[in-house]
């Protein structure tokens, strides 16, 4: 569990008393703060000559990860659904993003290929009437022969 950070304040009178030549151990007792962390203030500061935060090296993600479950769900339950659908469904949950952003959200969580299904080649009625013509043409072959001829 992450902790809450400590205020500038705080730093800067961890910072002071180390410029005094208070050592380490007499820091964190006086104010209550770990031992590590007033090294690693104190290494910060040397290093930066700073105590302030600096702000993330991390790029922002486009999709809340609460977005990403909800595409996720929509997904699984229909699996038929384009982006252009995902992406409008997006903007009604208020997080509008790319398709992009969308495509790549499920590749992470390891869906793959959101296209259309293909319509089938044939469709009922002709596989029907193929299957009466298979069986005509079976009518007049020997036993022997009509199983070669439907395999």
């Amino acid at each position: 569990i992450r902790s809450k950070e400590l205020s500038v304040e705080l730093r800067d009178r961890i910072v002071s008393r180390h410029r005094s030549g208070e050592g380490y151990q007499n820091i964190s007792a006086a104010l209550t703060v770990p031992k590590n962390t007033v090294e690693s203030i104190i290494l910060k500061w040397k290093k930066f000559g700073t105590t302030k935060t600096f702000p993330k090296a991390v790029r922002p993600a486009k999709l809340s990860n609460q977005g990403r479950r909800a595409l996720v769900r929509e997904v699984t339950n229909n699996p038929m659904v384009t982006l252009t659908e995902l992406q409008s469904s997006s903007v009604e949950m208020g997080e509008p993003s790319k398709r992009t952003a969308i495509s790549a959200a499920l590749h992470q969580s390891g869906l793959y290929g959101r296209l259309a299904r293909r319509k089938p080649l044939l469709s009922k009625s002709q596989i029907g009437s193929l299957l009466d013509i298979c069986q005509k043409a079976s009518k007049g072959l020997p036993d022997n022969e009509k199983q070669d001829s439907l395999v």
